[in-house]
């Protein structure tokens, strides 16, 4: 901090003694003050609340007064609050009411704050918890200004927003929340937050999301929120139907789903189905398709090696399985479904398992559901090959800083508080968000508010990655060739193997990538 010129005043700490005689009661003594939060830089228009402490006995008050060297730089009122005017420099002098001759000053530059712009997300939800957070950085670092920017309200449109303000090497944007898919494509525009102290917290979260956040060993995103695919299943129909437990594997789903959607229909609705899911030709059935495929040992179309591995025994398998179901356990609008119209059909109470993201319970819970109290959420089945896992199709938002930034390191001290454990925590509790930091899982305070995220510890800690990161710059394009590949085995088109053949060989034009097996 620099002295203060042009006659600004100091004043320090006086101290003074008083003693008693023998036998006299205590006089009241302030022995000394302390300005709590010591030298402050603070931005233009900022506020900082200041505390004092003031040394008393025999009774004493503690109260101080605030009084500020030049009112034209910085201003303070009774309770300590101070607010930053215009750039220089002032004096603030805490001043004991009990003993005017005990004082203490602090210096307080005020100076042109420093802008980091945050693309947090989009919905008053989300950006009412990102300027909250923004609220707490800020208090403890004044002299920062954190602005919160409401993003692209359409998914695609805010990876192309951030594509065209990076590709201009634009400084306009310093932290970015962006999708687990788009790692790859963001990558040369983020920097390296292991060398910014990421080292020290990314062992924290969830090994999977790391990987994903993770090109050429650089930490390109530190993880903010996770989703996965879960089985939501109806607690009250399994136990009419005798059933213990969900089903562990695909085959034992489609078994349950057949024996309650007959039971269900003989009872009188003839709109009820046995299980809905994603199954429009969209970015969500690759999600799905994913999560058969990787369940039944089937691979992840392609590995994080570089080689493709879609056209197997396993694969096709389970995704002729997937095909069995529509018309059958699924109605055969499934093949248009998304992820509310999968909701809707649940909700209303006409299927007994529902795959979905974690989204769905709160609004499954909520007032006007004909499910509320009724259902639950699991792992998703495995398949029945050997090796055969449950497995969650990998979602969620991470935070990375832009290389383009005027201050990359502040960008990414702001992302890693956004990312951190008392961060995280205040997201999961007040509106519900999954964690990637491993720990909370087990928080006492998020399990009180969110009950059900303790049981989705072991779906993110087996939570597939689509190769989004490998893929890029064609991950859309590898996306697009998959999931048109299954709807044509569930719309009957053509069958998996057939289907699987020449996707292997669609990818490979594609990507340049060998083939393999898994």
């Amino acid at each position: 901090m620099r002295r203060l010129k042009h006659g600004s005043l100091v004043i320090g700490v006086v101290l003074g003694l008083i003693a008693c005689s023998p036998g006299e009661d205590p006089q009241p003594v302030v022995k000394g003050v302390a300005v709590d939060q010591g030298d402050q830089v603070v931005a233009v228009g900022r506020s900082v609340q200041l505390t004092a402490t003031v040394e008393v006995s025999g009774g004493a008050s503690s109260a101080v007064t605030w009084s500020t060297g030049d009112s034209s730089v910085a201003e303070i009122d009774a309770t300590g609050l101070l607010t930053a005017v215009e750039l220089g420099e002032a004096i603030i002098t805490a001043t004991s009411v009990a003993d005017d001759s005990k004082e203490a000053s602090i210096e307080v530059e005020v100076v042109e704050g420093q802008v980091v712009t945050v693309a947090a997300g989009r919905g008053s939800i989300e950006i009412g918890l990102a300027e909250a957070a923004a609220e707490r950085y800020m208090e403890a670092n004044p002299a920062v200004i954190v602005d919160i920017l409401d993003t692209p309200e359409l998914y695609g449109d805010r990876l192309a927003y951030y594509l065209s303000v990076f590709e201009a090497e634009s400084s306009e944007l310093d932290v970015v929340a962006f999708d687990v898919i788009w790692a790859g494509d963001l990558a040369v525009h983020l920097v390296d937050l292991y060398g910014y102290g990421a080292t020290v917290v990314a062992t924290e979260h969830f090994p999977a999301i790391v990987e994903n956040n993770t090109a050429d060993g650089r930490l390109i995103g530190i993880p903010w929120f996770t989703d996965a695919g879960l089985l939501y299943y109806r607690t009250d129909l399994l136990a009419d139907y005798g059933y213990v437990d969900p089903p562990a594997t695909w085959s034992e789903l489609t078994a349950m789903a057949q024996a309650i959607q007959a039971g269900e229909r003989a009872a009188g609705n003839p709109d009820f189905w046995g299980f809905v899911w994603q199954g429009n030709a969209y970015e969500g059935l690759t999600c799905n398709a994913l999560e058969w495929i990787a369940s039944n040992s089937g691979g992840q179309i392609i590995e994080p090696d570089g080689v493709i591995t879609v056209n197997n025994p396993n694969a096709i398998e389970i995704v002729d399985l997937a095909a069995s179901w529509v018309g059958t356990i699924s109605p055969s609008e499934v093949t248009g479904f998304a992820e509310e119209s999968a909701r809707d059909l649940w909700q209303a109470g006409n299927a007994a398992f529902m795959r979905n993201w974690p989204y769905a319970y709160a609004l499954g819970q909520g007032e006007g559901s004909a499910v509320a109290g009724l259902f639950d959420v699991s792992p998703l089945p495995a398949g029945d090959a050997a090796g055969g896992t449950p497995a969650g199709t990998l979602g969620g938002f991470q935070l990375g800083a832009s290389r383009h930034s005027e201050d990359p390191g502040l960008a990414a001290d702001v992302a890693l508080f956004f990312a951190s454990y008392e961060e995280q925590k205040t997201r999961a509790i007040e509106a519900g968000y999954a964690p990637t930091i491993m720990t909370l899982y087990e928080d006492e305070d998020v399990l009180t508010a969110s009950p059900f995220l303790g049981d989705l510890y072991d779906v993110f800690v087996n939570a597939v990655a689509r190769p989004s990161t490998v893929a890029s710059p064609n991950y859309v394009l590898v996306s697009s060739l998959f999931f048109n590949a299954v709807h044509g085995v569930l719309t009957g088109a053509e069958n998996g193997e057939t289907a699987m053949e020449a996707l292997e060989s669609d990818l490979a034009a594609l990507t340049g990538f060998p083939t393999g097996t898994p």
